[in-house]
């Protein structure tokens, strides 16, 4: 299989302190491309120098719903001025995130404005996180792409199946995590079961959420494998040309990772 692991953190602890060892990893279990987000500015530099060093690895600019409330000076214009950086692939992840509340509600539905607003400006798509913020989260990217036009992704998909209607019908793609490997993941594995193969990738969210049969183990890219296993038997699917299927999606989306590697 050749996999595109669409969302990691490759400099979060865990992960940081033997890189090149997760990397190493990856690569051996087919893993051809990744794409390593940022959470907050201070991470940006790294993200960056990743991508850098690393032909099969990109990088994302944003700000995290939880880390709203410490980058209010974090705008569209900061964003769009790092995102031209010729390995800064994609806008995020930003959204709203309801079920902590680090962050307060009204600030962290500016921010994700922000985000979307960069986005068209851009041409990169939006990496989106939501949780128990479904209403709020469909209502801003609706009302956003009434403004113009943009992509994005729905990362680490949890939330039910209306949500993914909804997703779906603004043009968005849709990413499954480790999570549909859960024995208590009854609902999201049939919302998954039916997403339509030309709007489905695939990621770790590593360090965390590591599938079955890792579940329980620091999550790393290498895992994207077992997901997509997992999930092309839950379809009904060759797992191979789910891979090949999830990766051509993925540079569909990231159009700039083809600036160098192709699909």
């Amino acid at each position: 299989m050749r996999l595109a692991d669409s969302h990691c953190h490759l400099n979060y602890k865990g992960l940081a302190e033997q890189q090149d060892v997760v990397l190493a990893r990856a690569r051996a279990s087919g893993v051809v491309a990744m794409l390593n987000i940022s959470t907050r500015e201070r991470e940006w530099d790294d993200v960056i120098a990743v991508a850098e060093r690393e032909d099969d690895v990109w990088a994302t600019i944003g700000i995290h719903p939880h880390e709203a409330d410490q980058h209010a000076h974090v705008d569209t214009a900061k964003l769009v001025a790092r995102a031209a950086h010729p390995r800064v692939v994609g806008i995020g992840e930003s959204g709203l995130d309801y079920y902590y509340d680090h962050s307060d509600r009204d600030r962290q539905r500016a921010s994700f404005r922000a985000h979307i607003a960069a986005c068209r400006e851009t041409g990169l798509p939006i990496v989106v996180h939501t949780r128990d913020a479904e209403d709020d989260t469909i209502d801003i990217l609706r009302d956003e792409m009434g403004k113009g036009a943009y992509r994005g992704v729905i990362h680490c998909f949890t939330a039910s199946g209306d949500f993914a209607d909804n997703a779906l019908d603004l043009g968005l793609y849709i990413s499954i995590s480790g999570i549909v490997t859960f024995k208590n993941a009854r609902d999201l594995q049939e919302t998954a079961a039916r997403l339509p193969l030309d709007r489905l990738l695939i990621e770790t969210d590593a360090p965390f959420l590591a599938p079955v049969p890792n579940r329980g183990k620091t999550g790393e890219p290498a895992f994207v494998a077992d997901t997509c296993r997992f999930l092309a038997e839950l379809r009904g699917q060759d797992a191979e040309q789910l891979a090949d299927a999830t990766r051509a999606n993925f540079h569909e989306l990231f159009t700039k990772t083809l600036d160098k590697t192709g699909a």
